[in-house]
């Protein structure tokens, strides 16, 4: 059996709009720093997601010595890390969080490139909202990601959906922060508890896909798969399954070329 090295590390630091690869990053309790610490919400409060605006695709973020740039098509603005809005109580799906609204100058963009009224809010650090207590370990928090701290999918898993698709697709529709190589395909289903360098984590639940996985994320354009082949057999309970969700038992740096050692 060949070894499982990370061979990718992706945030995605607004919720919905484009990831960064990285080479490292540390490991927080609710996910990898600056993983979904941000996102767009509509006039009621409630989080914006590609799922019903598939054009938040569009935007592309990149890093550089600790900030962050968003560019749609020729325009750009800096995502600033310090908040200076008021508190909002903003929804996730069927969670209540409290977020702070980022500047009126990052709404007045967002809002105007979107065609809509909306705000750019951020979630703080110590702000809470704990995972699902079905599958917490111990009182687990996690960021505004969907449910869970993390996400792991198997190279060969991508392969194997691929070799059943007229055309395959990237790993971007299935947005993991971690990618790996070697083990077989769909492995990661059974995970349980393994560890990267220094970090143990936890697998918890295979994850459940949604339209989202339909975008294109070059093009923001809605398509039917990878939904359709999956469902011919990832499918049960009227779910269908890619990728395992994870959480986070220490705190330390993970980075690509780490071996990922099964216990």
């Amino acid at each position: 059996m060949s070894k499982r090295i990370v061979s990718e590390i992706w945030i995605y630091p607004v919720k919905s709009l484009g990831g960064i690869r990285l080479s490292s990053s540390k490991v927080l309790p609710k996910g990898l720093e600056h993983d979904r610490r941000w996102m767009l919400i509509d006039e009621e409060n409630k989080f914006m997601t590609q799922r019903v605006y598939p054009q938040m695709a569009l935007f592309k973020l990149s890093c550089d010595q600790g900030s962050f740039m968003i560019r749609y098509r020729e325009e750009s603005m800096n995502l600033s890390i310090v908040s200076e809005g008021n508190s909002i109580k903003a929804i996730v799906w069927d969670d209540t969080v409290e977020v702070y609204e980022v500047s009126k100058e990052h709404n007045n963009w967002f809002s105007k490139i979107l065609g809509m009224n909306c705000r750019l809010v951020s979630f703080p650090e110590n702000n809470t909202r704990p995972v699902d207590p079905r599958y917490s370990i111990n009182n687990d928090q996690v960021s505004l990601a969907d449910g869970y701290p993390l996400l792991v999918i198997g190279q060969a898993s991508l392969d194997d959906l691929n070799g059943r698709m007229k055309s395959p697709l990237p790993m971007n529709r299935f947005r993991p922060n971690i990618v790996f190589t070697g083990g077989e395909p769909y492995e990661e289903d059974r995970w349980r508890n393994f560890r990267i360098g220094l970090n143990r984590f936890t697998g918890i639940k295979p994850c459940s896909r949604c339209v989202l996985t339909t975008v294109n994320q070059d093009t923001g354009v809605k398509g039917m798969e990878p939904l359709v082949t999956l469902a011919t057999y990832r499918k049960r309970d009227n779910k269908i399954y890619f990728g395992q969700n994870l959480i986070p038992i220490d705190h330390h740096k993970i980075s690509e070329g780490d071996e990922i050692v099964l216990e």
